[in-house]
């Protein structure tokens, strides 16, 4: 299949291809290379690129919020113009069905429309204004005004498991645009292909709604020097991250060690620990499906997976476990993104198979093909689990570990035991919610996300969701990268004294001349300030 892949850089508007050093992505469906060659990006380039975005950023930063809500627009535009193609190189590099990736598709066109709502609305700078009040005793009181500001370019890592979502136009990429920051793209050398073809809508979206050159880049390579030497850059101004934790925890400790230390966001995976309380376990073959399907989903390979399932012994115990294994024992081994990724959890597997305590309750069955994978769920005991940290480690795929307590005591044991998590989920009816407080309240120290009678996968793009928890899990919890929270991750306070009205930004002047709410004198309005 030809598609119009150039295989080069994109330094903002121009292509550019000095390297000598190339790279190929694999069809992991047949193990294959594909047929494109990629460069590798040079220092020269990757320096360029972020000079260019620097020089782009004030520039960017000052256009009207509705010229940045139409770039973001017509990039959704142009993604939906291009789908036949975008499909076509998404499950050729990644081996999932078309039907998911015309799924995370519309989900990335989504993110992009409702960011550039986001944008044109305003309101998210959080605009306050304290007016002065120069009679008051025994001191004066200042004019102070205050907003968020873009904070500068930031350098978004594509994720290897959502070649749309979390990659080159995904919710890192929409919500810096969307905050008023230039963006340069690390593209994941799993799905370069996606990421090329991706990377030409925005940059026909730049030229269609007239942005600065240097609004966006996207950069591809293979090694480690691509990625450590945009943390480096001292034009870059922030960082955003998915994927495993040695690569983020690597590049943390970049972004922190630079003379001039700036923000680094990173989703580092999660094992998503689950409790089923008695009631949830008498529902049996209802939630072995529902979590045989979740554990299953996508092969495995979400950070929202779970792979964790708790549950005190009890007769109803045995039955929902065996209900489980069958129920993932039906689904037929899998191909996995990538064949390090199919190797990588073939070695995890076998490393659980091997700790003291753990039985494996599916026969695992024979893959047929290439980087396929069989599901499997796992159990061991409490005492064994609270024994051995390793039982905790993520098995990024289609892998669960079922923990047998036996008591509540040992169960809150367990989960006290346990690092930061995306999301936990609690299952039983309501008044056992009630009465298990010591079980709620260590998942909620745990986890950015609690669920109740429900499945981890699957994460909601909309206002009050949270992707993100306390370390491990995420290197800042107090912030999301899904939800149009993530937005604030992209800028920084600013407070303004006493500043004359023609040099404020437009959200903090009194004439307010977009119209945004903003706390003026500790009230919300969206009206002008008079009397003044």
């Amino acid at each position: 299949m030809q598609l119009p892949i150039s295989g080069k850089q994109f330094i903002g508007l121009t292509s550019s291809s000095e390297g000598t050093e190339t790279f190929r992505s694999i069809n992991p469906a047949t193990g294959d290379p594909n047929p494109w060659e990629f460069s590798e990006a040079t220092d020269g380039e990757i320096d360029r690129a972020a000079e260019l975005a620097a020089q782009a950023a004030g520039e960017y930063a000052r256009l009207s919020r509705n010229r940045r809500a139409a770039f973001l627009r017509e990039i959704a535009d142009g993604l939906e113009e291009n789908k036949k193609q975008l499909i076509a190189a998404f499950t050729l590099e990644s081996g999932l069905p078309e039907g998911r990736a015309n799924g995370e598709l519309g989900r990335t066109t989504s993110q992009l429309r409702l960011f550039a709502d986001l944008a044109e609305e305003g309101s998210w700078v959080q605009a306050r204004i304290d007016t002065a009040q120069p009679d008051r005793e025994p001191l004066p009181k200042a004019d102070i005004r205050k907003c968020l500001l873009p904070i500068g370019p930031v350098v978004v890592f594509g994720a290897s498991n959502f070649p749309f979502a979390f990659s080159t136009a995904g919710g890192d990429t929409a919500s810096a645009l969307a905050a008023g920051c230039p963006v340069i793209v690390k593209g994941h050398p799993m799905h370069p292909a996606t990421g090329e073809l991706v990377a030409q809508a925005v940059l026909r979206a730049a030229r269609e709604t007239k942005m600065p050159d240097g609004v966006f880049s996207h950069l591809q390579g293979t090694s480690q020097n691509l990625g450590g030497r945009l943390v480096r850059h001292e034009a870059v101004a922030a960082v955003g991250f998915t994927g495993s934790r040695a690569g983020g925890l690597a590049l943390s400790r970049l972004a922190a060690e630079r003379e001039v230390p700036i923000p680094f966001f990173a989703e580092m995976g999660s094992v998503n620990p689950v409790v089923f309380l008695p009631s949830a376990l008498k529902a049996k073959a209802g939630w072995a499906k529902a979590y045989a399907a979740s554990v299953t989903l996508g092969v495995g390979q979400f950070c929202t997976n779970p792979g964790l399932l708790f549950a005190i012994d009890s007769p109803d115990l045995e039955t929902f476990a065996r209900s489980l294994a069958d129920e993932i024992a039906a689904f037929p081994p899998s191909c996995m993104l990538h064949p390090n990724m199919a190797g990588h959890f073939t070695d995890m597997r076998r490393t659980m198979e091997q700790q003291h305590g753990v039985e494996f309750l599916t026969p695992g069955n024979p893959p047929e093909g290439p980087n396929e994978v069989p599901a499997t769920v796992a159990r061991v005991s409490g005492t064994d689990f609270l024994a051995n940290p390793k039982l905790q480690m993520e098995v990024f795929g289609p892998f669960t570990l079922l923990v047998t307590c036996r008591d509540a005591e040992e169960l809150q044991a367990a989960l006290a035991g346990l690092e930061g998590q995306l999301t936990a989920s609690l299952l039983g009816s309501e008044a056992e919610f009630r009465e298990s407080e010591k079980v709620l309240e260590l998942l909620r120290s745990r986890a950015g996300r609690i669920l109740f009678n429900g499945v981890p996968t699957g994460v909601e793009v909309c206002p009050s969701m949270q992707h993100g928890g306390p370390f491990p899990a995420t290197t800042d919890s107090r912030f999301t990268s899904v939800g149009t929270d993530a937005i604030l991750r992209w800028a920084r306070p600013v407070s303004f004294q006493n500043c004359p009205q023609s040099l404020l930004p437009d959200v903090l002047r009194n004439s307010n001349p977009t119209g945004v709410w903003r706390m003026v004198d500790g009230a919300w309005s969206d009206e002008g300030i008079i009397n003044l």
